[in-house]
């Protein structure tokens, strides 16, 4: 029988009742006019803190056949390149099917990507995505990537693979990079180096973004699925990129001398 991915942060990084859920849901997404995004940059991070920047950015994107959420991997289990290639993902909200056709013509197709559930077991990078898409959008699948690798050539390899694959099943879809970016520093210098990150990020730019984060030496935890995105949508064809939203957890809490930042970026 196809696995049910069951929701491991319900209740802790968001709230783990469907009314509940419901009700933070309608207070974190907008109505704005829907874009025909290849990409997007979200972030991960409790509700309270980077959801409103999360929902701001997802409620932007048009109704897709699929979205492929890719996040990094915070707990080091499972494959490099982990791919949740069959069965359901469960939220408060219900369930979400994986769009397997197209994970297994990934897999069968790519040197780097692995079926693998151990990586997405404990992980809330991906997870945290979908009741947000849940309640904006009416019939769509989904494929869930974690990604642990940092070589930089896989990462553009992975992207050009998504992309490729994409391109031949004609799959309506949107590539989702789940990212927080800079890392418990004083507000002024996340800003700073959240600035210049999200300057490559909107220049489409992966190597900008690999020289930036390097030598400016930010914490940004999803840089692989970042990368891996924007190569994607670069062989798509994306010329444009927007962004949408920039907020620091500061902004929820209060306490500006150790924050996190949140970006939200769509690229056309």
């Amino acid at each position: 029988m196809p696995p049910i991915r069951k929701s491991v942060v319900a209740g802790q990084f968001y709230p783990g009742t469907k009314d509940r859920l419901l009700k933070i849901l309608s207070g974190l997404t907008e109505k704005v006019k829907k874009e025909e995004a290849l990409g997007a940059m979200s972030p991960h991070a409790g509700y309270i803190y980077s959801g409103s920047v999360a929902g701001k950015v997802l409620s932007h994107l048009k109704e897709r056949d699929l979205f492929v959420i890719i996040g990094p991997n915070h707990t080091g289990n499972g494959e490099p390149f982990s791919v949740f290639s069959a069965g359901k993902w469960e939220t408060p909200l219900g369930t979400v099917d994986i769009d397997e056709e197209f994970a297994r013509r990934l897999i069968a197709q790519s040197g780097l990507f692995k079926p693998d559930e151990a990586a997405h077991a404990g992980e809330h990078s991906v997870e945290v995505q979908i009741p947000f898409l849940q309640y904006l959008m009416k019939d769509f699948r989904i494929v869930p990537i974690i990604i642990k690798s940092m070589e930089i050539k896989n990462l553009k390899k992975a992207g050009i693979e998504i992309a490729e694959a994409l391109k031949e099943s004609k799959k309506n879809a949107t590539i989702i990079a789940s990212s927080d970016m800079t890392h418990y520093e004083p507000q002024a210098e996340a800003e700073r180096k959240d600035k210049s990150a999200l300057e490559a990020i909107l220049n489409i730019d992966e190597d900008g973004l690999i020289d930036t984060v390097t030598r400016m030496n930010i914490s940004m935890c999803g840089i692989a699925p970042v990368i891996t995105m924007l190569s994607a949508v670069k062989f798509l064809g994306a010329d444009n990129a927007e962004l949408i939203d920039y907020k620091t957890s500061g902004d929820s809490s209060g306490d500006y001398s150790s924050v996190v930042g949140y970006g939200g970026v769509i690229i056309k």
